[in-house]
């Protein structure tokens, strides 16, 4: 299941690890480029992903199928992802700012010229 095709995941532990990195991969992309809709999207994607990881009847378990090159990995883009959503939030937070800002001195001139014309 990979994001825009029907493609159906083998439940083999170490392709849904590698479906997993490269989901948090373009979910970082996206993030970074402000496609929030889509990093969400692709979110729910992962989460599948995770519970099948989890659910994978193997005689190791999923954490033994993360070895610590794989850990530091996803960890890492894991951080990534959530980085770049703050700096987008943080992004967002200050337009909106700017967008009050500019209201409330629109707020003024209209009430200014509604005075002037009003011969207040």
């Amino acid at each position: 299941m990979t994001a825009g095709n029907n493609e159906v995941i083998n439940d083999n532990p170490q392709r849904l690890l590698d479906e997993l990195r490269a989901l948090l991969e373009k979910q970082v992309a996206l993030a970074r480029r402000g496609s929030i809709g889509e990093v969400e999207v692709l979110s729910r994607q992962a989460d599948s992903i995770v519970e099948k990881i989890i659910q994978t009847k193997t005689p190791d378990s999923p954490q033994s199928l993360l070895n610590a090159k794989h850990r530091e990995q996803l960890g890492k883009l894991y951080e990534n992802l959530c980085l770049a959503i703050s700096a987008q939030k943080t992004g967002a937070g200050a337009e909106l700012k700017q967008v009050r800002k500019s209201k409330k001195t629109i707020q003024t001139y209209r009430r200014n010229i509604s005075m002037r014309v009003n011969g207040l």
